[in-house]
């Protein structure tokens, strides 16, 4: 069975039909807990939650204990999900176990109990083994991830954060849904954090502007990657890993600044194709910046040959995917990651 998307997926759950099993692949974390509540308000009334819906763990919790409780009619409640979190860690398992395994979930999934539904949760699977293939086989697949490309990504992100500020109560202006999904680099967890700040900085029923994620979002950010900006442009790769130490040892997180890097990269592509000459004004409404981060842009843009910039975004882009599905420690990629683009030619 192919994969599908959230959005199919959240059609399918407006019908309520029971299904034996689903399983959220990718690394997004706010449309896995999107995903999550949507599959608990489809199967579960809101009284009776304490009793019908369940958590485990691939790492901590057994088999056998997870497909007890699915065969297990639970009380008070006429149907009952069941989340299973860190499934890769099944992959884990010598031959002999993860066959075990196999074998038993298969079994379930033969004769599945009709009140249950099972979600299984993995950031990525190895699809040449059998247990990627039994969810493939017999389980709705749904990709929790927006697409790697960053254009689609945006036009992606771009309704979800118009969804969330109306989930909390305000509005947002679709320049400033624009601005904050290319800071954040359309990552959702980010984005719905700043915009729980935007609500309550404007108010309930109000709409929040471009000035105002400017004003509580952008400036600290921007001001703090035209520094390391000219650095990089400079190609100091030790004042540069320096400051990188300081920022995250402040509590800068990792995903954010990298949002914040890709955001600067394009903007110094963008203030490329503007003349040198050009100030104040002009220049802000150009690059869509205000006048004084408007010609620190073209500045600063003087510095990088274009392909370091292009090669750089590249970069960046593929730094972003290694902080999504893990495997390395955050601060180890962003250390490659500035050493790369400090280099004259990253890879």
């Amino acid at each position: 069975m192919a994969a599908i998307s959230v959005e199919r997926l959240l059609e399918r759950l407006t019908k309520a039909k029971p299904v034996p099993g689903i399983l959220l692949l990718g690394g997004e974390t706010y449309l896995r807990e999107l995903c999550r509540g949507k599959i608990i308000d489809a199967y579960v009334e809101q009284g009776v939650r304490d009793w019908g819906v369940t958590r485990y763990s691939a790492d901590d919790d057994s088999i056998a204990a997870i497909l007890g409780q699915a065969q297990t009619l639970p009380m008070l409640a006429p149907q009952q999900v069941i989340f299973v979190r860190d499934v890769e860690a099944w992959e884990r398992l010598g031959d002999t176990s993860r066959d075990a395994l196999v074998k038993q979930l298969s079994e379930y999934l033969d004769d599945p109990a009709p009140f249950t539904v099972l979600v299984f949760e993995a950031v990525a699977l190895d699809q040449r083994m059998r247990l990627a293939k039994l969810f493939a086989e017999n389980m709705v697949v749904v990709e929790v991830e927006l697409s790697s490309e960053p254009a689609e990504r945006a036009r992606l992100a771009g309704p979800l954060a118009a969804q969330m500020a109306r989930e909390l109560g305000v509005k947002i202006e679709p320049d400033a849904a624009e601005e904050l999904v290319d800071l954040l680099n359309g990552e959702l967890a980010a984005i719905h954090t700043e915009l729980e700040k935007l609500a309550a900085y404007v108010g309930n029923g109000r709409s929040v502007t471009r000035a105002d994620v400017d004003l509580l979002v952008v400036s600290a950010r921007k001001y703090t990657v035209w520094e390391l900006a000219d650095m990089l442009g400079s190609r100091d790769a030790a004042r540069a890993l320096e400051f990188l130490d300081s920022l995250l040892r402040e509590g800068e997180q990792p995903v954010q600044l990298l949002g914040a890097m890709a955001w600067m990269y394009r903007k110094l592509l963008e203030a490329q194709e503007v003349p040198l000459s050009t100030i104040g004004w002009q220049a802000a409404s150009r690059l869509h910046m205000k006048v004084p981060m408007a010609e620190l842009a073209i500045q600063q843009s003087r510095k990088f040959p274009r392909a370091q910039l292009t090669k750089g975004l590249a970069a960046l882009y593929e730094a972003d995917s290694r902080l999504k599905f893990g495997g390395t420690s955050q601060r180890a990629v962003m250390e490659f990651l500035v050493a790369q683009l400090a280099s004259s030619s990253p890879a």
